[in-house]
């Protein structure tokens, strides 16, 4: 018989060998759309059908070849401009693995959707042209990347056949971008030679470029260890409904369900609840109409407790032992991704995990200038595609983690009240890692979220 242990470290194993989440992102004619295209094409992952309307369309340009970029330019604006503006997802596998690929677009002004599409990601691929080097822009994509705390990120230096596959380009933009990367606290970076139009290095090993021994792009997407290991974090269930049957069946039975954020709960276990700082033990956990004795993220349960405790949707379960702070005053780092501005003052709402509660913008500290990293103090507002600081004072309490610690429990969105328009996507704490924690985090095996 399986033990409990096993089944957790299994259930781990699976999830960290089966699925990447990854993101793509670089500047406008970095060929980015066309890697990604490369890389579904060559991993036969296309369709008949829509490989025979990429030629149809490449056919009535004068196009000689097939323009893989438009396997991923899915608008009709961005077929007419050559260039991405929304996020599209591509969900495909190998033998080794799943892939859900967010390809983001590389504008300035659509620097919200990269935040939509990375915010996931357990990888970045950022692109460089070859002849232009590490430019603003890519700089702005490290600098996001590194704000979302993805934990891999590939630099694709790409058109690598029109600098004649020379190695000492590559070797420059790999050294400026690296040392770039890991001053923001991005801990492991991989750059990678290539030519998305070529073909070269991206599925399959290049035969121009012997001087490189490192891997494809497709063999690191296959065997980077990405950590999905949400049971070594401390344990969070945010309710998201109360069950009270009522029934001849079941006249007395209370239940809270909902899905494990985080950690593992075990019957038995003390438990606080947040943010009325009720405690209680758990006495069952029902998962797929069975009762179990332990349950773990991600998966959706009912607990029932000991206690008869006023529990609704929005409240927050927590072991007792690391149950996290509760505070009305939330310090966050912010990507503004509507069009109307935020600015001091506004009334807002703020979603957190299952929770939304009234609260008030209170201070703008700083807008970041993702070019150079520096901060314009006290900006009055966020416009869209911004990212800067924001001090949020809320109604009511809530039980929120650092997003260092979780991406789940420690990010939040702003609402506006009137209409329901997302203002904002959050990201409680600091902004970047420090050296010191990304060195720790470094030596350490995985991330843990």
């Amino acid at each position: 018989m399986t033990s409990t242990t096993d089944q957790v470290a299994g259930l781990d194993d699976l999830a960290a060998t089966t699925l990447l989440r990854f993101a793509t992102a670089g500047s406008v004619d970095d060929g980015k759309s066309t890697l990604v295209g490369r890389l579904l094409h060559d991993s036969k992952s296309v369709l008949t059908d829509q490989m025979e309307a990429v030629e149809a369309v490449s056919a009535q340009r004068g196009q000689e070849a097939p323009d893989l970029a438009l396997l991923t330019d899915g608008l009709r604006a961005e077929r007419e401009q050559g260039i991405t503006i929304d996020v599209a997802y591509r969900y495909f596998a190998t033998a080794r693995r799943r892939f859900i690929l967010a390809d983001t677009p590389g504008h300035v002004q659509y620097t919200r959707n990269m935040v939509t599409g990375a915010s996931t990601a357990d990888l970045a691929v950022v692109l460089v042209d070859a002849r232009n080097g590490v430019i603003e822009q890519t700089r702005r994509h490290a600098a996001v990347a590194a704000l979302l705390r993805v934990p891999h990120v590939v630099l694709a230096v790409n058109k690598m056949d029109l600098v004649g596959y020379e190695e000492s380009v590559f070797a420059s933009i790999a050294e400026e971008f690296t040392a770039y990367a890991s001053d923001l606290g991005v801990p492991e970076i991989t750059a990678i030679p290539i030519s998305a139009l070529a073909g070269d290095n991206v599925v399959e090993p290049s035969a121009n470029m012997d001087w490189y021994g490192g891997p494809t792009v497709l063999e690191h997407l296959e065997t980077v260890p990405v950590s999905h290991d949400l049971t070594a974090c401390p344990a969070r269930f945010p309710v998201q409904y109360v069950i009270r049957p009522q029934s001849a069946e079941h006249p007395d039975y209370r239940g809270y369900a909902g899905q494990i954020a985080s950690g593992v709960l075990r019957v038995g276990e003390a438990v606080t609840v947040l943010p009325s700082g009720r405690t209680s033990t758990i006495a069952g956990i029902d998962a797929l109409g069975e009762s179990v004795d332990i349950a773990w993220a991600p998966q959706s349960v009912t607990l029932r407790l000991a206690d008869d405790i006023d529990i609704s949707r929005g409240d927050l379960i927590a072991p007792s032992a690391n149950a996290p702070a509760t505070t009305q005053d939330v310090e966050a780092t912010v990507c503004h991704v509507a069009d109307q501005p935020l600015s001091v003052g506004a009334r807002v709402l703020i979603k957190h995990t299952t929770r939304t509660v009234k609260a008030i913008v209170k201070e703008i500290p700083s807008r970041l200038t993702l070019d150079d990293l520096s901060q314009h103090p006290n900006p009055g507002q966020l416009v869209a595609n911004d990212i800067g600081r924001v001090v949020v004072r809320t109604a009511e309490p809530l039980a929120l983690d650092a997003y260092a610690d979780s991406r789940r429990t420690g990010s939040f969105l702003l609402i506006d009240p009137a209409d329901g328009t997302t203002l904002a996507a959050g990201m409680a704490g600091e902004s970047f890692a420090s050296k010191a924690e990304t060195t720790v985090q470094a030596d350490e095996e995985g991330w843990d979220f």
